[in-house]
């Protein structure tokens, strides 16, 4: 028998443990993982770390009153008892009218492939190299004067969901990285930077010796900041930083904002709320994606989607309890961990490439802003202020001419999503992906003049 399959026994075992002490329904969580680390520094290993876990979260509903309990003993007595004090629980928690699992018919009835497992495991003589590699790479820069070191890690996680409406499922998903970050300069002149890859497949990794090259170079880049007054300029989002306004509408259109009235987008379905060029799309099924995945996590069947089309928005991110609240179906975006209910997730969340290449893009400005660093979380949900710590490069006369630091951006993210134009760079590097954005109309806060 395989280890799914018994997993999933283990979960079906509990539930009907939890359903003859009392329960009315009931759904539970396994996840297994193991996961191997290596850093380095100055070429030596400094700490080199595997780790194996599991955790088991039993949800059990008793009218409209649900509770979650979640162990790590699997042990036959220690779920007995886990299952007991998870239905004396509910029994006494406050009434949620909207909690409870998705109705037999709701549930998915396929499960795609989303080669979101590679079952190649690399040794710590692997990451070992990896890490080597990118930190000689990034040391043998010119202007790197020292090393905060390299990483190397690799994972693997298996997932099983059982619920008593039918609920029955299990998959894995795995995942690699590399990281080098170095420092340019000498004395109070400093300046560092990183580069990482990360990818579901090794094979899909960037090679460690270009991933040391990005960061020294990106550090050197970085020596000598000026300082610039306080302007209204264009500004360009790298790709390295460009995913941060998508995350922000994320917040802005999660289901769970939504129903509570606390986002600035609340009232704009089936709107524009940005350029009639502009598609986001949020695809759970993509190929190898960092976070695909064959359902979601109430076992509802989940799909690519079209959040904004045209610049329309199209669809709040719903599970199944933020759409009962707001009278809508669940657009099969749960996510969950053993300890806690399922909520609103995105999966593999991007926004299309444009026309435009970023040569282009920088050409066209006289003056500008171009962003390689954000700082601080200063954007207020509720009303779309947006106000961020920021770093980079400043633009004259179509180039890149110095270095900057030190600088404020501040605008209202309605006006940022309608002023938007992306570049032709889109890559698969993150979660959420963005291609570099221009924005007009932003304030970029200095020094006095």
């Amino acid at each position: 028998m395989s280890q799914h399959q018994n997993n999933l026994d283990l979960l079906n075992n509990l539930i009907e443990k939890a359903q003859k002490l009392g329960a009315e329904s009931a759904d539970a969580v396994l996840v297994q993982g193991t996961s191997l680390s290596l850093s380095q520094r100055l070429g030596k290993p400094e700490n080199l770390e595997r780790s194996e876990g599991q955790d088991m979260g039993l949800r059990v509903f008793i009218g409209k009153r649900q509770a979650i309990v979640s162990s790590s003993d699997f042990n036959a007595d220690a779920l007995d008892e886990l299952a007991q004090r998870c239905v004396d629980m509910a029994r006494v928690v406050p009434e949620d009218p909207y909690c409870g699992l998705a109705d037999p018919d709701q549930l998915a009835t396929e499960f795609p492939d989303v080669e979101g497992y590679d079952p190649y495991e690399p040794d710590e003589a692997q990451l070992i190299d990896w890490a080597t590699k990118a930190e000689e790479s990034a040391r043998a820069v010119e202007g790197v004067t020292n090393s905060e070191g390299a990483e190397a890690s690799w994972g693997r996680h298996d997932v099983a969901i059982a619920a008593s409406n039918g609920l029955s499922h299990a998959y894995s998903s795995s995942g690699c990285s590399i990281s080098a970050s170095v420092l340019a300069g000498s004395g109070t002149e400093m300046e560092r930077d990183y580069e990482y890859t990360s990818a579901v497949f090794a094979q899909d990794l960037d090679k460690p010796e270009e991933v040391g090259l990005k960061a020294g170079e990106k550090a050197v880049a970085r020596l000598n900041p000026r300082k610039v007054e306080t302007q209204q300029v264009p500004i360009i989002y790298s790709t390295r930083v460009s995913n941060g306004i998508l995350g922000h509408l994320t917040g802005a259109i999660n289901g769970n904002s939504v129903a509570r009235g606390t986002s600035f987008l609340k009232d704009r379905m089936d709107e524009r709320i940005f350029g009639s060029k502009i598609t986001i799309v949020d695809d759970p099924h993509r190929k190898r994606g960092l976070r695909s995945k064959p359902i979601d996590g109430e076992g509802l069947a989940n799909q690519k989607r079209e959040i904004i089309k045209d610049g329309v928005l199209n669809s709040w991110i719903l599970d199944l309890r933020s759409a009962r609240q707001l009278g809508l179906e669940s657009t099969g975006h749960a996510a969950r961990g053993t300890g806690s209910p399922p909520s609103p997730s995105t999966t593999n969340f991007y926004m299309e490439a444009g026309e435009h290449s970023l040569k282009e893009m920088i050409g066209a400005i006289k003056q500008g802003f171009y962003v390689t660093e954000l700082i601080g979380m200063g954007v207020n949900t509720v009303t779309g202020d947006y106000s961020r710590g920021a770093a980079g490069f400043w633009i004259e006369n179509g180039e890149i001419v110095y270095p900057v630091s030190e600088l404020t951006i501040a605008g209202n993210l309605k006006d940022m999503f309608m002023n938007l134009t992306p570049a032709d760079d889109l890559e698969f590097k993150y979660g959420t992906n963005a291609p570099s954005l221009r924005i007009d109309g932003l304030t970029v806060a200095g020094q006095s003049s």
